[in-house]
């Protein structure tokens, strides 16, 4: 996007005062004014580019941001916004104004609107009117990966975490800070779940409140048990003739081992459900569902391959009818 440099557009020095920006800006706006030339859509964009300009240079903070560009862009090349400054949100406050925020350039948008900001209804950039005062820039929010056991997520209960956060320092440049939070895991808290961290996300500018940061959780691969949704699969190893005649085995859940009932003439595959031992709260908890796997002996000793050999003579079982 092309550049805009707001002390050329009011015709003044870059070390220009305030006041002198505030007579420029008053000088240009009289001249260019709607009012005083209808019909006249050159003069109506020259209006809403001299009251960008002044926007951004009447204010000490906004005019220090901008300034802070630097080495950052080169006049006439194509302008990108320098790293962290997409986590820069501003919010303006007051009464009265000549224009809204549909008249801005997309060069404004991207720089004091965060990368990619809409500045419809609903976005982060609170579209109020302008006036000669301050600014209050909100934090941006912030996003990262909080990673869980099974069994911290089937808990619950604390977690300390620590994390880098964007900051824009005293001298306008973003910079990482590392930072440790407590946070309070849910009970049964499904994988991809969010946990919203009021406050903690980017700092905000101006005496404007901070983000918020929402902690995406990634439940990790566990040795015995996997995930469906909601429900925890436990795979469970039988012996044939456990399968043949039922058993009863000790299966270990997330809240310790239970002993489960194995009906006589269970095949592979199929799954006995122990209510509650999943994830989720309330009318959404998911069970552990334990899943059998008929495990045959590889190696016989002569007397138990005669066994098996004589079972085959007898048995009229047919597994492909």
């Amino acid at each position: 996007m092309e550049y805009k440099d707001y002390y050329k557009i009011l015709g003044v020095d870059k070390n220009a005062s305030k006041e002198e920006i505030s007579k420029a800006f008053k000088k240009l706006a009289k001249k260019y004014h709607p009012d005083l030339n209808p019909d006249n859509p050159e003069a109506e964009s020259k209006f809403k580019e001299i009251n960008e300009a002044y926007e951004v240079l009447k204010d000490p903070e906004k005019r220090k941001l901008y300034d802070s560009l630097g080495p950052n862009w080169q006049h006439g090349q194509n302008f990108q916004p320098p790293p962290g400054y997409e986590n820069i949100r501003f919010e303006f406050g007051g009464q009265g104004a000549d224009f809204d925020l549909g008249g801005f350039s997309e060069f404004f948008k991207a720089f004091f609107g965060g990368a990619g900001a809409d500045f419809g209804s609903g976005s982060g950039f609170r579209q109020t009117s302008f006036t000669g005062g301050g600014f209050a820039a909100r934090g941006q929010d912030a996003e990262a990966t909080i990673e869980l056991t099974l069994e911290e997520a089937y808990r619950g209960g604390q977690k300390s975490i620590s994390l880098q956060e964007q900051v824009v320092g005293p001298d306008g440049v973003p910079r990482l800070q590392r930072k440790t939070l407590q946070v309070n895991i849910p009970a049964g808290i499904k994988d991809g779940s969010k946990i919203r961290l009021a406050g903690q996300g980017s700092p905000g500018l101006g005496g404007g409140p901070a983000g918020d940061l929402y902690l995406k959780v990634k439940i990790l691969p566990h040795t015995q048990f996997k995930l469906d949704g909601n429900n925890v699969i436990y795979d469970l190893p039988l012996a044939p003739w456990e399968a043949v005649l039922g058993a009863r085995v000790r299966v270990p859940t997330l809240e310790g081992q239970v002993e489960l009932r194995i009906p006589p003439g269970i095949s592979s595959g199929q799954k006995l459900r122990i209510k509650g031992k999943g994830l989720g709260r309330g009318a959404r908890k998911g069970d552990q569902l334990v899943r059998i796997v008929i495990k045959s002996p590889k190696s016989l000793s002569p007397r138990e391959k005669e066994l098996w050999e004589k079972l085959a003579r007898e048995s009229n079982f047919n597994p492909r009818q």
